[in-house]
């Protein structure tokens, strides 16, 4: 929200501004196409980022075929010295990418992000990064994600792999200190996110968090998260900055939350972690031509804030029945702790694959944590969700591109009836102190989805179905007095939508105790993180919401809208 107006990207690839006092449109913006007569590729953004200097102001979009624009902010139309004709093409040589996530601006250099198409084989073009003047839209600097020939790094990328590997760029969001100025990456896994077979080594900078220089593009540093990730355990959640007490000194950090569970934090100045981050040996792959890394580092505080690996005191437990069905199902699947690699769908053992937990969808996502800037507390929505990762071998095609292996079928598994395998809760938040890396408190969010409140046989057995949360992705808002957080709006074609999960409920909690102090229902589920803003001595809070058919009695999508909220 800015001078009273708000701004945002829509479902279908759009941009709009919105009266942010009465939510009536004042402009909405829909990208030519590429070429006359062609189709716009819609696809939903992220959100859209504002620049101003004396004499404009300029919102900048992501179009999701690939190209980045500059908006008038008071007309909504294409500012003309930017680019050509107020677009900028992001694609590579021809090649056709994808831009999803919101361009972020500090020292009038916009940075964007792509995200390669992909072909299913192991040839792939990197997600580079790159800085644009804010004014001109001229390419300023070049980040390559994949190291190229003489760069640091490129000796993680054994058998000249960096030749062809691509990917490893940013999905998410990235993080800019406007003061430092500094852009922080929380990069993705590189092509082949289960198989890896074909680019062995630890793959600098994929599933890293790199600081660079906005002005230059220069690595500051960086740390790799995950080696060699063969679990799409990428960075999905955009970097907080914190001012944290640590050891007796003020400290500008960066923390990173992650779908394994971690939190990863460090000085954002030096890259120097606040507490030891330890390389730990972990199971090795047997799929073959596969070589896993023979250790991952592991934060030392704080603790997990979810689940890690998968075992059978991780099986749903609502009802003795239901143990022993679960307990049928995971018996054909291997089991291990954390960074377990995943197994041949055929294994010489008789097992499927391997079932990981919290899975590619689970944990930390998309979201990523709110902060609150005064007490340096994380608030951290994150679901448990098993994943299955199986291989089968590909069988040879004629370009003689493809991966020697690939993921098997569906990776999601359910449990006994279509119930969820584990035991709730299967959505939490956690507040994490991040001045002394401990854990407040941690609070389910939510009540059991519909299938399982449904459930016939769970029915007159004295359970408490509000304290077993919903597998959905909420966002934060933490204000002042509070932290708000809404139930979610699922997620279709994942585990969320067969169990109904996602609600319509918004939540004011207490921000020390975890306590829901209120609670409101909205008329669809909140599908962004709130924002709040002052308007004539008025508090508004603000999200975007939808529903999908699977969670409504009609069976039909209901159209995403703007929901205002305000005291009278």
């Amino acid at each position: 929200m800015i001078g009273g107006v708000l701004y945002m990207s829509t479902g279908t690839g759009q941009a709009a501004a919105v009266d942010a006092r009465t939510g009536v449109t004042k402009w909405l913006f829909t990208p030519d196409p590429r070429k006359p007569g062609e189709r716009l590729v819609g696809g939903s953004g992220r959100g859209v980022a504002y620049w101003a200097d004396r004499r404009q102001e300029r919102i900048f979009h992501h179009v999701s075929d690939g190209r980045l624009v500059a908006l008038d902010a008071k007309t909504g139309k294409p500012a003309p010295e930017f680019g050509v004709n107020g677009y900028v093409d992001l694609s590579l040589q021809g090649t056709a990418v994808r831009a999803i996530s919101t361009p972020v601006i500090a020292k009038d250099v916009v940075v964007s992000q792509i995200v390669p198409n992909s072909s299913g084989g192991y040839k792939a073009t990197p997600g580079d990064i790159r800085g644009y003047d804010a004014r001109t839209g001229k390419l300023l600097w070049t980040f390559h994600v994949v190291p190229r020939e003489g760069e640091f790094g490129v000796e993680t990328w054994a058998n000249d792999s960096w030749k062809y590997t691509g990917h490893a760029g940013v999905w998410t969001q990235m993080t800019a200190d406007t003061e430092l100025g500094i852009v922080y990456l929380p990069t993705e896994a590189p092509t082949g996110d289960f198989y890896g077979g074909h680019r062995p080594g630890d793959n600098l900078f994929a599933n890293s968090i790199v600081a660079l220089d906005i002005k230059t593009g220069k690595r500051l540093w960086h740390y790799q998260l995950v080696h060699h990730d063969i679990w799409d355990i990428d960075g999905s959640a955009p970097p907080s900055l914190l001012d944290v007490d640590h050891n007796g000194r003020r400290i500008k950090a960066v923390a990173m939350v992650g779908k394994q569970g971690y939190v990863y934090t460090f000085d954002r100045v030096t890259g120097e972690p606040l507490w030891p981050i330890v390389e730990m040996a972990v199971p090795q792959s047997d799929v073959p031509g596969e070589k896993t890394s023979p250790t991952q580092p592991i934060p030392t505080r704080p603790a997990p804030f979810e689940r890690q690996g998968f075992s059978w005191d991780d099986l749903i437990d609502l009802t003795p029945e239901l143990r022993e069905e679960a307990m049928k199902i995971v018996s054909k699947y291997r089991l291990g702790p954390m960074f377990t690699p995943g197994s041949l769908a055929e294994a010489p053992d008789g097992t499927r694959g391997t079932i990981f937990l919290p899975g590619w969808g689970g944990g930390a996502n998309w979201p990523g944590a709110g902060l609150d800037p005064e007490t340096g507390v994380l608030y951290i929505p994150s679901i448990t969700q098993p994943t299955v990762l199986s291989f089968e071998k590909t069988p040879p095609n004629a370009a003689g591109d493809q991966l020697a292996y690939r993921a098997k079928g569906g990776v999601y598994i359910d449990g006994p009836r279509g119930l969820p395998l584990v035991k709730p809760p299967w959505g939490r938040i956690t507040a994490i102190d991040m001045n002394t890396g401990e854990h407040i408190w941690m609070k389910p969010n939510g009540a059991a989805p519909p299938k399982v409140r449904n459930d016939p046989a769970l029915q007159g057995r004295g359970l408490d179905f509000s304290t077993m949360g919903q597998n959905s992705r909420p966002g934060t808002l933490v204000t002042k007095t509070l932290l708000f957080v809404g139930e979610g709006g699922g997620v279709r074609g994942g585990a969320e939508s067969r169990y109904g999960a996602g609600g319509n409920i918004f939540r004011a909690y207490d921000k020390r105790t975890g306590d829901v102090l209120a609670e409101i229902t909205l008329p669809l589920n909140p599908t962004s993180s709130p924002v709040s803003y002052m308007l004539d001595g008025k508090q508004y809070i603000v999200m975007a919401a939808a529903r999908r058919r699977e969670q409504t009695p009609e069976n039909v999508d209901m159209p995403a809208e703007l929901i205002a909220l305000a005291l009278p």
